[in-house]
């Protein structure tokens, strides 16, 4: 089968057969299976990257298909958890990779054993919070991984390698780098892409072993401007870094700066999770929410529940999601009637 999925690869000289068996050999960790996530899951896939761990917290809905090419309506329809749906998806491109999907929050206590297990990391979060945890994971465990951000026309990414390279912890001193949010600038799908193609890139040659040819610069563009620069960051790495300096203190692995709550990037949907997973049934918590007045809906991978002009979702592992505000406060108090 490698001599005919993958006979364009392997005829391109810095991959070859040898190239592409590393590939097939290799692992790698996407966090977030959302815009970026979706294309560079797709990617690897096709490029024969053997072995895929997904990790993301949301579900499949409308909004999501403008620029996350993984999806279909019968995903939306379905209710379907992005990572059951990108596994899905993988194996009817490519039944050879081996998936395996986490439908969770990432953080330190869960991430930290994937992060061990894979050769590299591709961000594919919405936030700054995870990808600082990505950060100090990476660097902690020495694996390279490949921050990327994009909103209306803009993009960005950063390959960061663990001891070589600044980490996004000195770029953010250092670079005037966008921290970017995405409540109300909107994106197009075209500036999702650009990133991907930068990431997906670098990743193949870290997976090859080629780091010589990696791009050693901060790259950022704007697509609708006509616009990029390409920062170079070798002088840009920090002895006094709280994740990469002589003193490292991984400040994003301390439990007291993990969140608990919070507002989805972009969205009227305000996420809690409890403290450790619960331990309640599906029927129980069918119960609970119909004594609440919702109107619920069963699914096999999540619970729905709706009421006036709220909506909730609820996860297997306790995680809440409340569409139609920003409210963390009234989501906390939804969240201690259902559970508490």
């Amino acid at each position: 089968m490698m001599h005919t999925r993958y006979s364009r690869q392997i005829l391109f000289a810095p991959i070859g057969e040898a190239g592409q068996k590393k590939l097939m050999r290799a692992s790698v960790l996407i966090v977030g299976a959302g815009a970026l996530g979706s294309w560079a899951i797709d990617m690897l896939a096709r490029a024969g990257v053997g072995k895929m761990k997904i990790v993301d917290r949301d579900y499949v809905e409308e909004s999501n298909l403008q620029r996350q090419q993984l999806y279909s309506m019968k995903d939306v329809e379905q209710k379907l958890p992005k990572a059951v749906a990108a596994k899905a998806r993988v194996l009817q491109i490519n039944p050879s990779v081996e998936i395996e999907e986490y439908v969770m929050h990432a953080d330190a206590s869960n991430l930290e054993p994937l992060v061990q297990s894979v050769d590299l990391i591709l961000d594919g979060t919405d936030n700054f919070d995870t990808r600082f945890l990505i950060n100090d994971l990476a660097v902690l465990h020495k694996k390279p991984w490949i921050f990327g951000a994009c909103l209306g026309s803009y993009g960005s990414t950063l390959t960061v390698i663990p001891g070589v390279t600044p980490c996004l912890q000195c770029l953010i001193r250092s670079v005037p780098m966008q921290t970017m949010t995405c409540d109300s600038m909107g994106i197009i799908s075209p500036a999702v892409g650009q990133v991907v193609v930068h990431q997906v890139t670098e990743a193949i040659k870290i997976l090859l072993g080629q780091t010589d040819a990696l791009r050693n610069t901060y790259l950022y563009f704007d697509l609708w401007n006509h616009e990029q620069m390409s920062i170079k960051i070798s002088k840009a790495k920090m002895e006094d870094c709280v994740t990469c300096g002589t003193v490292p203190t991984y400040p994003f692995l301390q439990f007291e700066n993990q969140t608990k709550t919070s507002v989805l990037c972009g969205r009227d949907t305000v996420q809690i999770r409890p403290p450790q997973a619960l331990s309640f049934s599906t029927e129980e918590i069918v119960k609970r929410l119909t004594e609440l007045s919702y109107h619920v809906s069963d699914y096999r991978h999540l619970i729905t529940g709706e009421k006036d002009n709220e909506k909730l979702v609820i996860f297997p592992d306790g995680r809440m999601l409340l569409h139609g505000t920003k409210d963390i406060e009234k989501g906390k108090a939804i969240f201690q009637k259902i559970f508490l």
